[in-house]
């Protein structure tokens, strides 16, 4: 989920992979790794998405499945971690949309003017 978590950050941005690979020196490879989970970020990547987007590594760590879940408050931790990335989720399918109808709004409008 942590990684998920750091596309969406990346996203709601605004950034694509590599404007934000190119920023924090990264391969965009290496960073496409990252965001679809084949590798684990390390605490040096998450200091550096902590400060591009100023977002404390601790709200970063938050997303970690890998943290130990003994007790009940790190299953609602992660829990709590799941909903808020399907929030983000729903607000990048949005933007999508709604970028969508923008661009069909466009060539409809020019269509009708020609």
């Amino acid at each position: 989920m942590l990684n998920e978590a750091l596309r969406l950050v990346r996203v709601y941005h605004d950034m694509t992979q590599s404007q934000l690979s190119l920023e924090l020196g990264l391969s965009n490879s290496y960073l496409s790794e990252i965001e679809s989970g084949k590798k684990q970020p390390s605490i040096d990547l998450l200091e550096k998405y902590s400060g591009r987007f100023n977002v404390p590594v601790s709200s970063l760590l938050f997303f970690s499945e890998s943290l130990d879940q003994k007790k009940v408050t790190d299953r609602v931790r992660l829990g709590a971690a799941r909903k808020i990335v399907s929030l983000l989720k729903w607000v990048e399918q949005k933007n999508v949309r709604t970028e969508d109808e923008g661009r069909r709004s466009k060539s409809t409008s020019s269509t009708i003017s020609d």
